[in-house]
């Protein structure tokens, strides 16, 4: 019996104009953090410090993705300040680091049908989770607080907060023991083939992969490797298959 539904957050429950193309933007939410930093008294050199620290995430994403592990934005800072011998002890890091996310944020909208949808789900009798992978808990927090999502879903999972990612299947753990279910009363539902679905696999949990936003190379490359239980092109579908899930049980 279905009791539990499991989601991704970026590109299942909101979306973005840009199609997950950060590293085009990565630059533009750089310069927003050099201007807070020099405004809470740090001195550097702007080129040099943007080059390290994009350099550092481009590093530190290469070994998240391939280790599962989370390795927090805030430690890619501590570690470009230290590179640089950039005192910054009495720095407002919260302040920070919302400054390097604020405009990334602004860009992330509720996926359509996704209100109607949850309330639907709710009233079915479902229990709802997030489990995101994210560098950055309190980006991830705002994103929730600005689709009005927070009162959908308990618990919320963040790679940040746990310290692994999908597809590393302990990240689902929490969730199963808050609820009390077993993996066969839950279902994964995602964008990303070679986390949320692979992880739902790796976890032994039925997965839906959402299509909204899922024309990415990282999906490409696993579109015959990597199967779902089933495929959703519009939230407004997912009360349907999960019944065919469940009837299929």
């Amino acid at each position: 019996m279905l009791r539990g539904l499991i989601f991704d957050l970026g590109s299942t429950l909101i979306y973005n104009q840009h199609n997950n193309q950060w590293s085009q933007l990565r630059p533009r939410l750089v310069a927003d953090l050099v201007v807070d930093l020099k405004a809470q008294g740090l001195t550097f050199d702007n080129e040099q410090f943007t080059a390290a620290f994009i350099r550092n995430i481009e590093d530190f994403d290469q070994q998240r993705q391939t280790h599962f592990k989370e390795i927090t934005t805030e430690y890619i800072l501590r570690v470009t300040f230290k590179e640089l011998n950039i005192q910054a002890d009495h720095l407002n890091l919260p302040r920070a680091l919302a400054a390097l996310f604020s405009f990334s944020e602004s860009q992330w909208q509720p996926m359509p049908h996704v209100h109607p949808t949850l309330r639907l789900l709710q009233e079915r009798g479902f229990k709802l989770a997030i489990v995101s992978n994210a560098a950055d808990s309190a980006n991830v927090q705002r994103l929730i607080d600005n689709a009005h999502l927070r009162s959908y879903f308990d618990p919320i999972i963040i790679s940040a907060n746990v310290g692994v990612r999908k597809p590393n299947p302990r990240i689902f753990d929490p969730v199963l023991k808050t609820w009390g279910f077993i993996a066969n009363e839950v279902v994964v539902i995602g964008d990303t083939l070679g986390a949320d679905i692979l992880g739902a696999k790796n976890a032994h949990i039925k997965s839906i992969w959402v299509t909204m936003q899922a024309d990415t190379p990282y999906n490409t490359a696993h579109r015959d490797t990597i199967v779902p239980d089933a495929i959703c092109d519009s939230l407004d579908q997912l009360p349907a298959i999960l019944q065919q899930i469940a009837d299929g049980e």
